[in-house]
């Protein structure tokens, strides 16, 4: 029955494979924790000290090492066993979560505690986001990428945006927010057991030092692509513009303005899930679009326009509906842009282009937690998200008209049967 399940749904197909299995099992552990942690650090943050600046300042905490730490992951992920590099991570960052957890069930949590422990986490995930994206292309086979990015966007809503937020708003509405960290941290000892099992040797080399020159590969790949580096610098702006606003003040309305618990944080949080989850599947179901990167760049503005629903909406069901427009069409996005990346940079610069992918992109976001406590005290909560999620839609969607940056979707390259040979650099 499972067998035959897996013939007729293409998206399932990567699950066939043993490696593939053991490293979604473990993502999806971890991703149920990481629901369950956003919606227990938001509402430990505002239980702690009620004002947006409080909650932006721990997103700034948590998002600088990560910036500085990001070119050193990708080369390690390179250069060493990926695996390890992931179960080291998982690691680090379970204890750090787990230790939020004691000090919030004893009482002895503070802010500036709370703030230290997520530089940590932070800078334990620079590690393994870089790892697990160099990871997925070489224990998949290559016709089989889109469907395993697709499942990808299909569990990270699926656990972080909707089992994750509505599981921790129980928790957190029976227990408190201490046990919420705990079980968070049991999750990360799941994703480690599992990619520990993965028997497929690394693609990784192991290196006695890092060498310079490693880091500056990975520059100049980047540079020579306008459809790498576009993209890059495009997410830089508009991530700017509205992940610290949507991340710190979307918990703020909920509790302030809607005067809802972390239950209706958690449930607003689940309907992006929904939304997310029926992108990914129909994307990884139909495959790539010929025109991938133009569907890209539209979905991704669109996702950036649904925010500015978050300051209209007058009703939580308003802001569950925002919430699922705006991970649906970031979903459908992301699972092109994985599918491309994977087929087209070469294996052995996959771990140091997804690390200057995550560093370049999110280069700006402390910033954007820095300013959304001033703007949001000049202009109010709402006025802040209208405003971000509206530029941001523009500045999301200019990049597409650079020169040169549709040219892989007039050739073919990164479809499951490209047209051309894959371009090595």
């Amino acid at each position: 029955m499972a067998l035959a399940l897996l013939g007729r749904l293409r998206v399932l197909a990567p699950l066939e494979q043993r490696d593939f299995r053991l490293l979604w099992t473990g993502m999806v552990a971890s991703l149920l924790g990481d629901g369950v942690f956003f919606v227990a650090m938001a509402w430990q943050v505002y239980l702690l000290s009620n004002a947006p600046t409080a909650l932006a300042a721990v997103g700034f905490a948590i998002t600088l090492p990560q910036v500085l730490l990001l070119i050193a992951g990708g080369v390690v992920a390179d250069r060493m066993d990926r695996r390890k590099v992931m179960v080291a991570a998982d690691v680090v960052r379970g204890m750090a979560i787990g230790a939020i957890g004691v000090l919030a069930i004893s009482g002895a949590l503070e802010l500036g505690s709370m703030i230290a422990l997520v530089v940590v986490y932070g800078g334990a995930t620079a590690f393994f986001g870089p790892a697990y994206e160099a990871l997925v292309p070489e224990i998949v086979a290559s016709e089989r990428l889109t469907e395993a990015n697709a499942l990808d966007q299909f569990a990270r809503p699926a656990a972080s945006r909707l089992a994750g937020p509505a599981l921790g708003g129980v928790i957190i509405a029976l227990a408190g927010a201490g046990p919420a960290f705990l079980v968070d941290a049991v999750t990360f000892a799941c994703s480690a057991l599992c990619v520990g099992r993965i028997t497929r040797p690394p693609a990784g080399v192991e290196a006695e030092r890092l060498s310079l020159n490693e880091v500056w590969a990975g520059f100049r790949f980047v540079r020579a692509h306008v459809w790498l580096w576009g993209t890059f610098l495009g997410a830089t702006a508009s991530y700017l513009l509205f992940i610290g606003p949507s991340e710190v003040l979307l918990p703020y309305v909920v509790k302030n303005d809607m005067h809802g618990g972390a239950q209706a944080l958690g449930l607003v949080l689940a309907a992006g899930g929904v939304g997310a989850l029926f992108a990914a599947a129909l994307a990884g179901q139909r495959g790539m679009p010929r025109k991938h990167m133009t569907w890209m760049y539209v979905t991704w503005s669109l996702a950036t326009l649904a925010i500015a629903g978050f300051g209209l909406a007058v009703a939580s069901w308003q802001l569950a509906v925002a919430s699922l427009l705006f991970n649906g069409f970031e979903a459908a996005g992301t699972v092109w842009w994985a599918t491309t990346k994977a087929r087209l940079v070469p294996p052995e610069l996959r771990g140091r282009v997804s690390s200057l992918d995550w560093f370049i992109s999110i280069g700006l976001v402390p910033l954007s937690y820095a300013f959304t406590a001033p703007l949001a005290a000049a202009i109010g909560a709402r006025g802040t998200l209208v405003a971000v999620g509206s530029a941001g839609a523009l500045i999301t969607l200019a990049p597409l008209f650079l020169r040169g940056m549709r040219d892989v979707e007039r050739d073919g390259m990164a479809l499951d049967h490209p047209a051309v040979p894959v371009p090595t650099g």
